[in-house]
C-alpha cells in the first residue's frame, strides 16, 4: 500500500488500491508460500526415521 502511487504510475489501467489487484497478489503470495512449505515436507516424509536418526 506505500508504493501504491508509484506501481500506480508504473502499470496501466490498475489503480493503486484496487480490491481485485491485491486479492490477486495476497493468492499468489499465499500459492508460493504453500508451495515453498510443501516441497520439503513432501521429501521429508519419504525418508525413514530410524535412517534420519542413525545419520547423525
Amino acid at each position: 500500500m506505500a508504493l501504491g502511487r508509484l506501481v500506480e504510475s508504473q502499470l496501466f489501467s490498475i489503480k493503486a488500491n484496487d480490491p481485485m489487484v491485491m486479492l490477486v497478489a495476497v493468492g499468489v503470495i499465499i500459492s508460493v508460500t504453500a508451495l515453498a512449505a510443501y516441497v520439503p515436507a513432501r521429501r521429508a516424509t519419504g525418508i525413514d526415521p530410524m535412517n534420519a536418526l542413525r545419520y547423525e
